[in-house]
C-alpha cells in the first residue's frame, strides 16, 4: 500500500501523503484550537472549526503552500474564514428569530466567569476581521507583523483594526466611561 501512496503522492515540497497531513495537524492543532476557542467562545464549536479547517486541508492538500510558516498562515486564514461564515449564518438566523438573538445569561455567578462572559459577548459584537485581529494580538499575544502575515494584510491595516477594536471594546465594556475623575 505504501508503494501506491508513493506513486499517487510524490514526495516533493507539496507532498500530500496522510503522514504530511498528520504532521501538519500535530504542529498546528493546539494553536488553532486555542484561537478557535477564543473566537467562538464555545469548546465544542472550536473543535468543529479546527476539524473543518483540517478537513479542507485534507480535501485539497495541493492548495497548502510550501513551508511551515506559510502553511500555518493558510490554516489560520481558513479558520478565520470559517468563523466569519458561522457568524454570518448566526446573524441571519438571529435577525429571523429575535428570541435566539438574546444573549444567554451567565450560568456561573463568580466574578471571573462573569468577566469572561462579558468580554466574550463584547468580542462577538466586533466585525469578524477585527475580532480575529484583537483575539490574535490581545489574547494570543502575537505581534502585529505576525498577524499581518497570517491574515494576508498589511501591518498598517492590522494596527488600524486593533486600534478601532480596542475603542469599540472599551465602549461596549465601559459604556459610562467618562474622562472626568470621580470624587
Amino acid at each position: 500500500m505504501s508503494e501506491s501512496l508513493a506513486v499517487a503522492f510524490p514526495a516533493d515540497a507539496r507532498d500530500t501523503t496522510p503522514q504530511r497531513l498528520a504532521a501538519l495537524f500535530d504542529r498546528h492543532h493546539g494553536r488553532l484550537y486555542a484561537l478557535a476557542r477564543r473566537m467562538s467562545g464555545n469548546a465544542e464549536e472550536a473543535r468543529d472549526l479546527v476539524q473543518e479547517t483540517f478537513l479542507r486541508a485534507a480535501r485539497r492538500p495541493r492548495r497548502l503552500p510550501p513551508g511551515d510558516s506559510a502553511q500555518e498562515a493558510w490554516l489560520v486564514r481558513v479558520l478565520v474564514n470559517l468563523c466569519r461564515d458561522r457568524w454570518r449564518r448566526r446573524a441571519v438566523r438571529d435577525r429571523l428569530d429575535p428570541v435566539l438573538a438574546a444573549p444567554p445569561a451567565p450560568a456561573d455567578p463568580e466574578s471571573a466567569a462573569v468577566a469572561r462572559a462579558t468580554v466574550s459577548a463584547a468580542l462577538e459584537r466586533l466585525t469578524p476581521r477585527r475580532r480575529a485581529i484583537v483575539v490574535l494580538h490581545e489574547l494570543e499575544g502575537l505581534a502585529v507583523k505576525r498577524i499581518a502575515r497570517l491574515l494576508g494584510l498589511t501591518a498598517a491595516t492590522v494596527r488600524w483594526h486593533l486600534s478601532v477594536g480596542r475603542k469599540e471594546l472599551a465602549a461596549l465594556l465601559l459604556p459610562d466611561n467618562t474622562t472626568e475623575p470621580t470624587p
